[in-house]
Parts: structure tokens; C-alpha cells; sequence
């Protein structure tokens, strides 16, 4: 299947969540967008699927954080979601939302209350693929519940963003598209991603995840999928064995993780203040909610040494972050 194509079936009732997001970091690193739009479907309520639209526009220009998170929720029926390749679609004034996401263009708006923010954007959609999971068959078996695909690692953004008012001109912002789906959220979880750097010369991505799962009534150690993209090359820390080695840790707003393989071995530290983190509550089809604590201004140091070459270090002030949890965090005010 296109990496892009909806996994949601309607014609079989089942717990589903499914996602489409883009992010867009100002190279200065004081400013960043980032857009979702989500399905949310509960087997037990099969008439009441909704699809979720959501607009985050972090802001730390100055002394002081001005961040604006907007959200919207209308019946499923009336949006669109392609089913053979990035295709996301509505219009309700009435609801004052509109999303219009494509490969390679993103237009539409939200409002709620008095915030507002609606932008018009257009992206190089080059491929390959980031894939995290390590066989073909884990995309479409029940095990793991959430699933992660990022088409488009690496980009750059241009076009206009509008928040409260303001313009925002975008020339060159790098970015990402990615998509997620599966039965729910992880009880705990950590993903990062990376495609702007202080130092690189040359394009570099990392992504990684790390999870705890439950199989049955057991909840599962956290597992750590990660990948590195440098030179045209992906390094992929994904196998059964690479996952058994890894290491991770998740406190508060820091995500630690070191991987080790035949390819080499990635080591990096993430991490986001509370200031630059804003917190969206995320619903499960079953269960409880889940607070995403969400940054796209966080900062890593990431070492990585390829099999056969130096080992190099790079910096980087515009991380995307997000720890999924079911405990609130008082340091991080809940938005959205």
C-alpha cells in the first residue's frame, strides 16, 4: 500500500486511531508549526467515528513562550480520507475548520474561541519511506497496536502561516510528513524526530520511537526502534536483536535512548523545556486519555558512528518531541 493510504475500514466496527501530521521548523529555532489530522473510532460506537483536526503554532520569539494550540472534531462522514494515497479533506464553516493536506501541498484553517490559526503551504513530497518497524507483515498484524510509517522524512516548507492574526512567511522551514495509526496508544511512549541540525553539512535524519506495550493483560518493557538516515543510506536499529540491546529512558521531558548493531551504533539525549511544550489531551478508544506532551523546539545531541566510519556528533534547538503518558504533567500546560 502507499505509505499515505488510510488504514481505517469502515465497513468492519473496531477500535482505530489514525493520524496524518506535518511539522515545519524556523531554521532560527524560535518558531515551529505543526498540523494533524486524526481518525478516532470506538468498535462499541460505530455511528460516532470522528475525524480531528489540529493546529499547534509554537512561538518562543522574545522572553516569553506565546504558543496558540487549536482543535476541531466533526462527524467522520463529512471528511474525506484517500484510501490509495495522501488525500485529507473538509470544509465546515460552521464548524469554523477546513483541511485540505495532499502530497506536497497543505491548506486550511481552525479556530476555536478566539484563536485561530489557517495556513497555505507546498513541500517537495520526496520519498523514500522511514520505516521503523522491521518486517512488512507488523504493518498489517495485530501486534504492535500502533504503527508508524514517515513518507517524507525530510523537506523544506514554503508558503504563509497565520496565527491570531500575524503572518507568518515560511522560506525554507525543514520538515516532515509522517502517518501513524493502530488500536490505541501506548500506555508510555517516546518518538523523536530530526531533520535540522546546527552542524550538519550534509542531509541527516534520525527518528526513533520507544514504547510500552501491552500483549494481553501484560505491559512490556520499553521497546526501541530507531533509525538514521546520512548520505542517501538508512541505518535501521529495528531487528528483534537491536531492539533486545537498546536502551531507553524516559523522565519527564527527557528521552534517552542508545542502539547498537552490525551498522553501527546511534546514541542520543532529547530533551524540551516546559515552556516550549504544550500539552494535548489524546483520546483512546478504550481506556483512559492519554496526555501528549508535545515540543517541536527541543533540543538533542546525537552521536552516530556508521560501521567502518568516525564517529560524528551533531546538535540540533529544533527536535520534535512528544511523550505519550496517562499521567499529567504539571509542568506542561494542557491546550488542546
Amino acid at each position: 500500500m502507499d505509505p499515505n493510504a488510510v488504514r481505517h475500514d469502515t465497513t468492519t466496527p473496531r477500535d482505530h486511531v489514525e493520524s496524518y501530521f506535518l511539522k515545519a521548523n524556523d531554521p532560527a529555532g524560535t518558531r515551529a508549526l505543526w498540523l494533524k489530522a486524526t481518525i478516532l473510532s470506538r468498535a462499541r460506537e460505530p455511528g460516532a467515528t470522528v475525524a480531528e483536526g489540529w493546529a499547534v503554532a509554537f512561538d518562543r520569539r522574545g522572553d516569553a513562550s506565546r504558543h496558540v494550540a487549536v482543535k476541531s472534531s466533526i462527524p467522520f462522514s463529512r471528511a474525506t480520507f484517500d484510501r490509495s494515497a495522501l488525500g485529507v479533506r473538509w470544509d465546515e464553516p460552521g464548524e469554523r475548520s477546513a483541511f485540505d493536506l495532499s502530497s506536497g501541498s497543505a491548506r486550511g484553517s481552525i479556530a476555536r474561541g478566539k484563536d485561530r490559526i489557517g495556513w497555505d503551504l507546498r513541500y517537495p513530497a520526496a520519498g523514500p519511506p522511514l520505516e521503523l518497524l522491521p518486517y512488512p507483515w507488523m504493518y498489517t498484524a495485530p501486534f504492535p497496536k500502533s504503527k508508524l510509517v514517515t513518507p517524507v522524512a525530510d523537506t523544506l516548507f514554503s508558503g504563509h502561516v497565520e496565527v491570531n492574526g500575524e503572518r507568518w512567511e515560511l522560506d525554507g522551514w525543514h520538515g516532515m510528513q509522517g502517518h501513524n495509526w493502530g488500536r490505541g496508544h501506548a500506555d508510555l511512549y517516546a518518538w523523536c524526530h530530526v531533520c535540522g541540525w546546527d552542524d550538519a553539512g550534509e542531509p541527516l535524519v534520525l527518528e526513533a520511537v520507544s514504547a510500552r506495550v501491552r500483549t494481553g493483560p501484560v505491559l512490556l518493557p520499553l521497546l526501541t526502534t530507531v533509525a538514521v538516515r546520512a548520505r542517501g543510506v538508512d541505518y535501521r536499529f529495528h531487528r528483534p536483536l537491536d531492539m533486545a540491546r537498546a536502551e531507553a529512558h524516559i523522565d519527564g521531558l527527557r528521552y534517552r535512548f542508545a542502539c547498537k548493531s552490525d551498522l553501527g551504533a546511534v546514541e542520543a539525549e532529547v530533551s524540551a523545556e516546559p515552556a516550549d511544550t504544550v500539552g494535548l489531551y489524546y483520546a483512546n478508544p478504550t481506556g483512559p486519555l492519554t496526555y501528549c506532551l508535545n515540543s517541536k523546539l527541543a533540543t538533542v545531541r546525537m552521536s552516530f558512528e556508521a560501521a567502518g566510519r568516525a564517529k560524528v556528533v551533531h546538535t540540533s534547538k529544533i527536535a520534535a518531541l512528544e511523550i505519550g503518558t496517562l499521567e499529567a504533567d504539571p509542568s506542561v500546560r494542557m491546550l488542546a
